[in-house]
């Protein structure tokens, strides 16, 4: 191993050392709930009721299921070492990051830790895996950030195989860039600050950056068709993806020759929103494009979500879309989280109605064009300019959704999210309808929520909606959210939406799938499976039965 290698490996670990068991990210970026912020619920009728995580020594797990001759096959194939069996690793790949999952971890409930925990280096060692996996009936659960909040990462039906959690991290390496034809090769384990900071080195950016960006990886981004903030100006990152290889249980796959092919389907798009159960993505091809320069925010008031709305509508229309294009409704405007830097009730530099941050990047001429050409369609349709500081001072908040949310779940107050997506004419029936479906089933339940929501994707077509919604815990905090939710999307298949829009299916939302896309398609999906998983060992449960 090299020195750079060597100090490439440690980083890996410190970071994995660093980051929190029981929430989101290092333990020193956690701070306390804010008092303004504390303040503002109680208001709103939700009191503050302290409930820390339990020790981590306290946390309750089975012991290791993994056989001896299935660890001694996989050591054969990863090393002795890349084969954890200990606590602490079967803990961290327990579940991913929902609030219902850390609800669990928190209290102590590690029963859905995989058995062990396989690290292999590349893609013939995934494949190695694989191969034992098959033949010592193990299931595989493909782990890349861990970030998954609708239940991809523990899989149900496991019966009495052992789990082993397939954690793709050392598959991290840039491969060859091609600055001619704007692509670069991904390894399927990088997460999203160091793909960046591996590609500015060629002076080059992928532009992908979702809420979950500080650990969510390339091959979750593919695997569960991510959406990212700059998605006006970048696109999707399915939209990203040129070519992708993928190890699956009857051997690997590599898929993507050229920019453009009309040799029957894209069997790419097999593999995208796959969600690791159908193979495991290895390395992805993306685009790239030159490293911008100039960014910019601007934030704006708009008198209320419905205008907003619209205007965002006639920039869809117009091809006017922002790099970055934000609007948060009246309730996520007054409760501060518009502004993760200012919670607790500021309102945006004095702004009324709603908050709509929009952003730019690219060289100067084209970012004074495309930001002249919105504000003129902003101001004749109402909104009220607030600035570049205040746009500013979104940018800089912007990862911090998820340590409040911790902050909160430390107080005994429930936070959680659910998104969705709608054409242009269904969007305001698909906001009323969840919006009522989360509020009447969670004050049935006595929790006094407080459901907020945002625009944060644009499309000539439609847009996405991402709702908040936070209120006391309750009693059963899991059972009242999980009925909350299944109103909710039934509310979207009954209003037209799309069950979710960058979050995946999971095994959360796969109860209404063939609402989405019909018996036929999943049939589709299933054949798919038994082609490319004959023994079912990849992520069963997860997408599909």
């Amino acid at each position: 191993m090299t020195s750079t290698d060597e100090a490439h490996e440690k980083a890996r670990e410190i970071v994995l050392a660093e980051s929190v068991w029981w929430g989101w990210g290092p333990a020193e970026a956690h701070d306390p709930l804010p008092d303004s912020t504390r303040l503002l619920l109680a208001r709103l009728g939700i009191p503050a009721r302290p409930r820390p995580p339990v020790p981590l020594a306290e946390v309750r797990l089975p012991a290791s299921r993994l056989p001896d001759p299935a660890r001694a096959a996989l050591a054969a194939v990863v090393g002795d070492g890349e084969v954890r069996v200990d606590d602490v690793a079967r803990i961290r790949h327990c579940r991913g990051r929902s609030t219902t999952d850390l609800l669990r971890l928190r209290a102590g409930d590690a029963s859905a830790a995989p058995d062990a925990v396989i690290r292999p280096a590349d893609h013939d060692e995934v494949l190695g895996v694989l191969r034992v996996a098959t033949r010592e009936h193990l299931v595989v659960v493909p782990f890349g950030g861990g970030t998954s909040v609708v239940g991809g990462l523990a899989p149900p039906e496991r019966g009495d195989r052992a789990v082993v959690a397939l954690d793709l991290a050392r598959l991290d390496r840039l491969g060859r860039v091609d600055p001619d034809s704007g692509t670069a090769e991904l390894g399927a384990g990088l997460r999203g600050p160091r793909a960046e900071a591996l590609l500015a080195e060629h002076g080059l950016t992928l532009g992908h950056v979702p809420q979950s960006w500080e650990y969510a990886t390339i091959g979750g981004y593919a695997a569960t068709r991510s959406s990212g903030q700059a998605s006006g100006g970048y696109g999707r990152f399915d939209e990203l993806v040129v070519g992708l290889r993928v190890a699956t249980p009857v051997g690997g796959w590599e898929l993507g020759r050229a920019p453009a092919s009309a040799a029957g389907p894209d069997l790419r798009e097999l593999l995208l929103g796959s969600e690791g159960a159908f193979g495991v993505i290895t390395q992805v091809v993306v685009r790239v494009r030159p490293l911008p320069a100039r960014r910019g925010y601007e934030a704006w008031s708009v008198p209320d979500f419905a205008t907003g709305t619209r205007l965002l509508r006639s920039l869809a229309a117009g091809d006017l879309r922002p790099t970055v294009c934000r609007l948060s409704d009246e309730t996520e405007t007054v409760a501060g989280l518009a502004r993760p830097t200012r919670s607790g009730g500021e309102r945006g530099g004095g702004a009324v109605g709603c908050y709509l941050v929009t952003g730019y990047e690219g060289d100067d001429r084209a970012v004074e064009q495309r930001s002249a050409a919105v504000a003129a369609v902003l101001l004749a349709g109402g909104a009220r300019r607030l600035g570049a500081a205040a746009g500013q001072d979104w940018e800089q908040g912007r990862f911090r959704a998820p340590y409040l949310r911790d902050a909160l779940l430390d107080q005994g107050i429930f936070a959680e999210t659910l998104e969705t997506a709608g054409f242009w004419t269904a969007l305001p029936g698909l906001y009323a309808a969840v919006r009522d479906a989360l509020t009447t089933t969670l004050a049935a339940a006595g929790l006094a929520p407080v459901v907020m929501c945002h625009i944060s994707h644009l499309y000539a077509t439609g847009a996405s909606l991402y709702f908040t919604v936070v209120c006391g815990e309750g009693d059963d905090p899991i059972g009242s959210w999980r009925a909350a939710k299944a109103a909710a999307t039934d509310a979207v298949v009954a209003t037209g939406g799309t069950i979710t829009h960058h979050h995946a299916v999971g095994t959360e939302h796969r109860p209404w799938l063939d609402a989405e896309i019909g018996d036929l398609g999943v049939e589709v999906l299933r054949a798919v499976k038994r082609t490319l998983d004959p023994a079912g060992i990849l992520n069963p449960g997860v997408l599909v039965a």
